[in-house]
């Protein structure tokens, strides 16, 4: 019976351990689950508040990674990427305003896998939302890969 018992514990020991690193989050996750919940600042690039682009911007150089700070120039960065070929570090691009001056991009968010992705919002701060709801749908114009094979690993992946 101990042998016994010994064993269950043993086996929900391992398991435990396996089911950790199973769900284990990438360097990114878990920058970005740190910042959830800031607040929106018109031109903000810090932890105080940020912008779209300056979210974006502020992950980014947290793994040694610049980027401007605007998301139509953020646009023109890395490279283009099929919205059926997204991996987690890819920007994704929205028309949310119709303005003309920004070339259709006037918002920016971090793909994170699954379809869903992370940004900071006007009315919300840094949240996470899925591609696929309505309002985002409609307003998907582009996404662009910033991160380089080596660093995806580094620092995408868990």
């Amino acid at each position: 019976m101990k042998k016994l018992i010994v064993f269950v514990l043993c086996l929900t020991f391992s398991f435990g351990i396996l089911a950790e690193s199973a769900f284990a989050a990438s360097s990114l996750e878990t920058k970005v689950n740190s910042l959830i919940g800031t607040d929106y600042v018109y031109g903000g690039t810090t932890t105080k508040g940020f912008d779209c682009s300056g979210f974006t911007m502020y992950v980014f150089n947290q793994f040694g990674i610049d980027l401007n700070h605007s998301s139509r120039a953020q646009s023109e960065d890395g490279t283009a990427v099929s919205k059926k070929n997204l991996r987690a570090g890819d920007l994704v691009f929205f028309d949310t305003d119709g303005a003309v001056t920004s070339g259709g991009i006037s918002h920016v968010g971090i793909y994170l896998g699954d379809g869903v992705f992370v940004h900071a919002s006007t009315n919300k701060g840094v949240i996470k939302n899925k591609l696929s709801e309505d309002y985002y749908a409609k307003r998907y114009v582009t996404a662009r890969r910033i991160l380089s094979d080596d660093q995806y690993e580094k620092i995408a992946t868990e």
